[in-house]
């Protein structure tokens, strides 16, 4: 099957009614949809993630620092597509000034780090790729995709006392006390037409409407994940609606509806 399986994330966060076509089982919060990355490219996880609450204040690690431990290439980059916010939504990426180590050590024990950081207010459409090493929070009425590298390492730098384990030390071996980049690393995109998202050097990722042009295609010249936002798309014969996400080993065993709109993201080897 061309469809990705689906796993479903209980997080104290989430959310217990889904926007369509998603549904939570009764009585659980979910927080995450994730689909299971294929063999084809297993450096690429793909996720929904629905927001009720804040999210921990967090970071991740580089592939360089992962190494540097010596528990191979676990880095975690990510990017995120806006599409549902409630009214006030807003995302935490950075610090409104560069925190030393010692400061941002102690504003993580005391819960201040939140008040430091730059809170975005965010409407469909809004793109951030977050860089290892960028502390990070997604608040509360949020509902995006993320495209991230296939990593788990998530060190948690406060967690609002959830009685969850955080990793001071670590996440302060890697956490980067500066303000986040917005002018480089966020765009805001209509829901419609083709878009460039993510330029390499770890992955791609592009918007795209309708058909893909010659120049588009030749980004994409092996395995790729096709995701569909408005209109069906069909992967070697099997229908995939917005909600799932499928993997195609060649842009020739996907049928694009010339109307429907959907994301293209693949890893970058090396």
């Amino acid at each position: 099957m061309a469809s990705l399986p689906i796993r479903q994330v209980e997080k104290p966060w989430g959310k217990d009614v889904l926007p369509e076509p998603f549904c939570a089982p009764q009585g659980r919060r979910i927080g995450e949809i994730w689909f299971e990355p294929p063999p084809e490219l297993p450096e690429l996880l793909v996720k929904y993630i629905f927001t009720s609450e804040k999210l921990s204040v967090q970071v991740h690690p580089s592939d360089t620092q992962t190494l540097a431990k010596g528990i191979g290439r676990q880095g975690k980059e990510e990017c995120w597509l806006i599409v549902a916010a409630e009214p006030g939504a807003t995302l935490g990426i950075g610090f409104d000034a560069t925190l030393g180590e010692d400061e941002m050590r102690v504003a993580a024990r005391d819960g201040s780090i939140e008040g430091l950081m730059t809170w975005h207010a965010v409407k469909p459409g809004d793109f951030f790729y977050i860089p290892a090493n960028t502390v990070h929070a997604i608040g509360a009425g949020v509902s995006l995709i993320e495209v991230q590298q296939n990593s788990d390492i998530t060190y948690r730098l406060f967690d609002y006392g959830r009685p969850r384990e955080l990793h001071l030390e670590e996440g302060m071996a890697v956490a980067s006390g500066e303000p986040y980049d917005l002018a480089a690393w966020s765009k805001s995109i209509p829901p419609r037409g083709t878009h460039g998202l993510v330029d390499g050097p770890l992955f791609l990722l592009d918007q795209v409407e309708g058909k893909p042009s010659d120049e588009m295609t030749a980004r994409y010249p092996g395995s790729l994940l096709v995701i569909p936002r408005e209109g069906d798309v069909v992967v070697s014969g099997e229908t995939i609606a917005p909600g799932g996400c499928a993997l195609a080993r060649t842009l020739d065993e996907v049928a694009f509806d010339d109307g429907g709109v959907c994301l293209l993201a693949r890893g970058c080897a090396g």
